[in-house]
């Protein structure tokens, strides 16, 4: 067969199959390109989850007549002033949205640009321009989309799953830019100049308000390299990665090396059936990222995606890791003088109070009455209890839970998880013992995995393993974990397959805490175990100077802090 030149309707076509997959995908190159035509306020509006029309109108800078023109031919772009592929600083850029979006459906665009003596309107099937009364930004209408070819209009689903995947891309443009207006359909609404936990809680829903970690990290060794935005304190997560939403230099990505740091923060604080929210902003030199790689823009290519990974983890578990709890957020030095005062003094079979205390000038706290001079000992009391963010101990529940008093707020603590949290964690800050082995394990690979293991031959060797080829298609472990006997040859296919497809592993470290998590488990304080007074205090006080605190290994809480006046209003004392 012949070869020959394709027509370019054809070639639209094709190109369309790329950039445009759904109505999902024109709502985001249109919007797109209203942000990186200036705009601050966009309105889109659609209908039969698109398949009919899409509106998007916007108040940016408009185009002239020959930019209106040439805006519809293949490969124009406003967005590359340069040939430098790499120096890209816009949302868009590939060049074939209009006109492929053009090929598939009725299109038609208005716009002004302000300087002309009129607007502009283009029917973009003829390409033909008229003068318009239209006198402020651009309108796009795209009407009856994929009319054109049949054969893709079949693949769509049902209008209300159209609408999601919309609002899906709605909000993940509106998470990048908190200063723009956006409204679909006269229902979705995001002000301008939006404070950016406000947009979070707007889009992720109420339940996140006052429970997300502001991030704020700068590279020590690569000044352009930072990262900011918020995550979810662990005890907040869901059942899928709906409300992660990540960007590299203002642009929503879904990329591997993001979502496997992210998830390799939160290893040890959430069950790893569980995401973890997110709203984060990379940003970095435009030459060491490709963000070109893919027609959606959705994916891109780093440059050094180990060290962009090793920063986002330390980043977050740094955030992750603070101690237990700024004592300026619910410490109330108001209330810490009534702190010892109407202690109850009852004993039942499921509720002990200890009347033990630390030391006999605290002795007078369960008394009905106390002196002159024991006020004086209570009043140096209040400058302790300002360094106990957990308070005074009040007894024991169940055998399972701690209960304490701070300032005007009760303390409720899970023994189990707050012992096994300090266990963890003092297991993690211990080296890793390494065994030597006389007979080196060899494993048998295909070359392939050989070299995809030794790509990460350091990493390997942080964790205890000390691994190097042996032959073509084997490796050698000389040096590993002590105690650790593991189906290698498994591990190792398992490893090998994930540097191939993301360029890291987390399985090394998945196993580690696997195992540290396990021993801290089963060794520490157990859910129905008496406690006395000196221990309990003494859980709370390590629990307080531990990182990652708020949770167990699990993702279980540790503790839970109740006002008093939220229990006044159970009790109606309003």
């Amino acid at each position: 067969m012949s070869i020959r030149v394709l027509p370019d309707f054809l070639i639209n076509q094709i190109a369309a199959g790329e950039v445009v997959e759904r109505p999902a995908s024109v709502v985001k190159e249109l919007v797109e390109n209203a942000l990186d035509a200036g705009a601050d306020q966009i309105v889109v509006d659609v209908i039969d989850g698109g398949r009919t029309s899409i509106s998007v109108i916007d108040n940016g800078s408009g185009m002239s007549r020959e930019d209106l023109k040439q805006s519809v031919m293949r490969h124009a772009t406003s967005k590359l002033p340069s040939d430098d592929l790499l120096n890209i600083h816009f949302m868009g850029f590939r060049g074939e949205a209009l006109p492929s979006i053009a090929s598939v459906s009725d299109m038609f665009i208005d716009t002004f640009n302000g300087n002309d003596s009129n607007g502009w309107s283009m029917k973009c099937e003829t390409e033909e321009i008229r003068p318009s009364d239209w006198d402020c930004g651009t309108r796009i209408k795209v009407l009856n989309l994929f009319a054109k070819t049949p054969a893709r209009l079949k693949f769509l689903r049902g209008d209300k799953a159209e609408m999601m995947s919309i609002v899906d891309v709605i909000k993940r443009l509106a998470m990048s830019r908190p200063d723009v207006g956006f409204t679909l359909n006269n229902k979705w609404r995001f002000p301008k100049n939006q404070d950016l936990q406000e947009r979070i809680v707007a889009v992720m829903g109420d339940d996140v308000r006052g429970r997300m970690l502001e991030v704020n990290a700068k590279s020590s060794s690569n000044q352009s390299l930072s990262l900011y935005g918020f995550i979810s304190e662990p005890t907040l997560r869901r059942a899928s990665s709906v409300d992660q939403y990540l960007f590299v230099n203002g642009r929503s990505v879904k990329d591997k090396v993001l979502v496997g740091a992210l998830r390799a923060a939160y290893i040890d604080v959430m069950h790893t059936r569980e995401f973890p929210l997110c709203a984060l902003y990379l940003s970095l030199d435009p030459r060491s990222v490709d963000v070109n790689v893919s027609p959606a823009k959705t994916e891109v290519h780093f440059l050094e995606p180990s060290h962009i990974r090793s920063f986002i983890i330390k980043a977050l578990r740094d955030v992750l890791a603070k101690k237990l709890i700024d004592k300026k957020s619910f410490i109330n030095t108001e209330g810490a003088k009534n702190i010892h005062q109407n202690t109850m003094n009852f004993i039942s079979k499921d509720f002990r109070v200890c009347t033990t205390n630390l030391g006999p000038d605290i002795a007078f706290m369960f008394e009905k009455q106390t002196t002159e001079k024991d006020q004086d000992v209570l009043d140096k009391e209040d400058i302790v209890i300002k360094d106990m963010p957990l308070g005074r101990v009040i007894g024991q529940v169940g055998n399972k839970y701690i209960l304490a008093q701070s300032g005007e707020n009760l303390v409720i603590v899970d023994q189990h998880a707050a012992h096994e949290r300090i266990t963890y964690e003092k297991l993690r800050s211990n080296k890793i013992k390494k065994q030597p082995l006389l007979t080196p394990i060899v494993i048998q690979l295909r070359s392939e995995d050989v070299d995809a293991l030794l790509a990460i031959s350091e990493e390997m060797m942080a964790s205890g393993l000390h691994v190097e080829a042996f032959g073509d298609d084997a490796v050698a472990i000389f040096e590993k974990p002590a105690d650790w006997d593991l189906n290698w040859a498994e591990l190792f296919h398992d490893i090998a397959d994930e540097v191939r497809v993301f360029g890291h592993s987390s399985q090394l470290g998945e196993k580690l805490h696997l195992k540290l998590a396990n021993y801290a488990c089963h060794h520490s304080v157990r859910a129905g175990q008496k406690l006395d007074f000196a221990q309990m205090d003494a859980l709370l006080r390590d629990i307080e100077n531990t990182s990652r605190a708020g949770e167990c290994n699990h993702g279980r809480p540790v503790y839970k802090i109740i006002p008093f006046s939220e229990i006044d209003g159970w009790f109606e004392r309003v």
